[in-house]
Formats: structure tokens, sequence, C-alpha cells
């Protein structure tokens, strides 16, 4: 997540946080079937050559095939470009966004997981601002328009698609950098849930963790406001609710509708609420490690829960009710702890590490992991402010 590079980008964050309640959303298409409106969409954004991102995965799942038979049928001509890995490196962006240069295309349009969403939007931000992407890390650094966005989700987790944030791989300093600021929101977001079904078990697991995270950080979150907790509640309750049913039976329509929501609202809660301790950590040990984002989340979260309890426990009594606890005998604290307990049993239903160790981390990681959790935008709505012995503590319970 980012860095923020002054006192001055934190102090604004906070006051934000405390003074100022914003909503930012796209136009929302949503439901089965919805990807047939992607050439009506780019005309609306007034396309007249369409720059298609996706990754290798995407095209043999046969997603990417019906997307461009939709565009054609519009009568828009596309390029497609798919050199994208996940946890997307800024190398790959600029390689990115060479081939859209010489494209001559004028609206974006991603098609596949986080990954595949964030390496759209920031070729879409050199195509207008130059120079490097990791020149744009931080707050409301993207000053000039971007092109057009069309997002079009293949997972279940990220809010990608709905989001201000974008965030790249920093391959030198091995952490993630992530730009921040309105002009990042998409323009468009399609989320067809059938696009659900060819991701790998694996997969959903991951994402439905990280859309989990996104709801729970984004209620506790000192920006939270009335507008993205009936959001982030309703995220909780759908993962709960669908997340393990979606892995048992991939084919389950209303599992798949109910974790396409889930992912929807965690992204429009989070993209407003911003997050807390656990993106700020899971983000250094995914840049560092280039591991999968939501499997870490899913181990560090109820580390973080039990940690936030002790400042401000009554914020996860309506999500400990959201998760199917019955909370009608238990003190704020306790119902904390209760969150924090569901989310680890959740965790495990659906294969995750119980621990950092598992992932190659190790303690002699810990120090820097901790220092660079410190400089990330996602500790500044903490509920709960930590010094860099307490992240390091968290880091080192969550080995």
């Amino acid at each position: 997540m980012a860095v923020l590079t002054s006192e001055r980008e934190r102090s604004r964050v906070r006051q934000s946080a405390s003074n100022v309640s914003k909503f930012l959303v796209p136009e929302i298409v949503f439901g089965p079937g919805s990807l047939s409106e992607a050439g009506y969409a780019a005309r609306r954004l007034g396309a007249r050559r369409v720059f298609v991102v996706t990754d290798p995965g995407i095209i043999e799942a046969g997603w990417v095939s019906e997307l461009l038979r939709y565009l054609s049928d519009a009568g828009l001509p596309f390029t497609v470009w798919h050199g994208v890995t996940p946890n997307p490196k800024d190398h790959e962006i600029a390689a990115g966004y060479e081939v859209y240069r010489d494209s001559a295309s004028d609206v974006i349009i991603g098609i596949g997981g986080g990954s595949v969403m964030d390496a759209a939007k920031a070729i879409a931000v050199l195509s207008t601002n130059g120079g490097q992407i990791l020149d744009y890390e931080g707050v409301d650094k993207v000053t000039r328009a971007i092109p057009p966005l069309l997002m079009i989700p293949s997972t279940s987790g990220t809010g990608a698609d709905v989001s201000q944030f974008c965030v790249i791989t920093d391959t030198a300093r091995k952490i993630k950098a992530t730009l921040i600021g309105r002009a990042l929101v998409p323009d468009i977001s399609i989320t067809d849930p059938r696009l659900l079904v060819t991701m790998p078990e694996w997969l959903a697991a991951t994402t439905g963790l990280d859309a989990l995270t996104h709801g729970i950080e984004a209620y506790v979150s000192r920006a939270a406001s009335a507008l993205t907790d009936v959001h982030a509640l309703t995220a909780v309750r759908l993962v709960s609710d669908h997340l393990v049913r979606t892995i048992d039976r991939p084919r389950d329509e209303n599992a798949r509708i109910g974790m396409a929501q889930a992912s929807l609202g965690a992204g429009l809660a989070f993209t407003n609420a911003i997050l807390g301790a656990t993106h700020a950590m899971s983000h250094q040990v995914g840049g560092a490690l280039d591991l999968p984002h939501g499997v870490i989340n899913g181990i560090l979260l109820p580390h973080v829960i039990r940690f936030n309890a002790a400042a401000n426990a009554e914020r996860y009594v309506p999500i400990a009710r959201a998760l199917g606890v019955d909370v009608t005998r238990l003190s704020p604290e306790e119902s904390a702890y209760a969150v924090a307990d569901a989310v680890r049993r959740l965790a495990d239903e659906v294969g995750v590490p119980r621990g950092l160790a598992d992932l190659g981390v190790t303690v002699d990681d810990i120090p820097t992991l901790a220092a660079n959790t410190l400089r990330d935008v996602c500790l500044s709505t903490n509920p709960r402010d930590a010094s860099v012995e307490e992240v390091a503590a968290l880091f080192r319970a969550a080995l």
C-alpha cells in the first residue's frame, strides 16, 4: 500500500477520516450475463478503439473471446495485452504502456482479477501523466485526467473495479506501492457472476478472504461512515454465508451471486473508508515475497482484531452478528475476540495456513516489515494507533 511521503500527507488522511464523509462510486452494471453490456458501455464512454488488459488465465477460460465478440458487435476495434502477473510489477506497467501508446486506443478495459485491473489503471495513468508509474505513489499524485476505464472482475474479492486504489509492486524496494485518488475510480464496473466459475479453488479462497478483510477493516476504520457501514456489514455477511459454498460448489448460482455482491459491497466500503493494520502489514509481506494478498490477510486479520479490541471493541459487535455469532451474553471485548475466532475458522475451512512462517516469512524479516508498515497509508485509519514495536509483536504472533 502507499507509503506516505510526508507528515502532511499522513495528517491529511487523518483529518479526512475525522471530518469528511465522501462516497466515490462508478456506474455499476451487475448480474449474470452482464458481460454482454461491455460493447455498449464502451460506446457510452466514447470509445473508438479499445485497449483490453487481461492475463493468460482469463484468455484460456474463454472470457476474453466473449468480451471481444461483444466489442465487435458494437463496431469497436481492439488491442489485447496480457503481460500481467500476480502482484503487477512496475516494469510490466512500462511494457503495457508501450503497447497502449502504439495502439491508438482511447478507452481501457480491464478483465480479470485485481492485478489485471490495477495494471489497467496504471497504464491509464502513464498515458496522460507520463513518467514512471512509481512517480505517482501516494495520495492524489495523479493530476491529469486519464482515459475512461471499464472494469470487469473475474474474482470475488479485490474490489479494484470500484476503488480509488491502484497497487503496483516496486521491484527495486520489494514493497507494494499504491496510487490513491479520485482519478483512479473506474467509470464503469461490470460484474458478471458467471466469471467466478472459472476461478481455481485457491483463488476463490484468497479473494474471498480479501473481501472479508475489506468489509471488517472498512467498518472499524476511523474514516467509516453511515455511507460505508451498510456495504461493509453486508459484505461480511455475504462472505460468511457463501464463500465455502462457492469453493465446494463453484457452479452454485446463488453462491456465486452472493460472493460477487460481497466483493462489490466490500469494494464500495473500503474505497471510501480506507482500511487498517491488516492491509498495512499485508502489503509489506506481499511486496517482499510476492505472495497472494488474501492469504496473508487471512493469517493476519485475527491478530489485528484482537489488537484493535482494546481500543474500539464496540464496533466489532455488529460484525460478530453478521458472522452469525450470538452476542447476547458477550461483552464488546468478547464479541471482538469471537470475530477473530470466526475469521480463523473460516480461514481454516478454505485452507489458509495458520502462520506466516508457512509462507516463508522469518523472524529476521520482521524489523523491516514492521518499519515499512508504519509508513503505509492504511495504518492511518486503523482504529488503534500502533508503534513499530507493537507491529513487530503482531508479526511475531502471526508467524
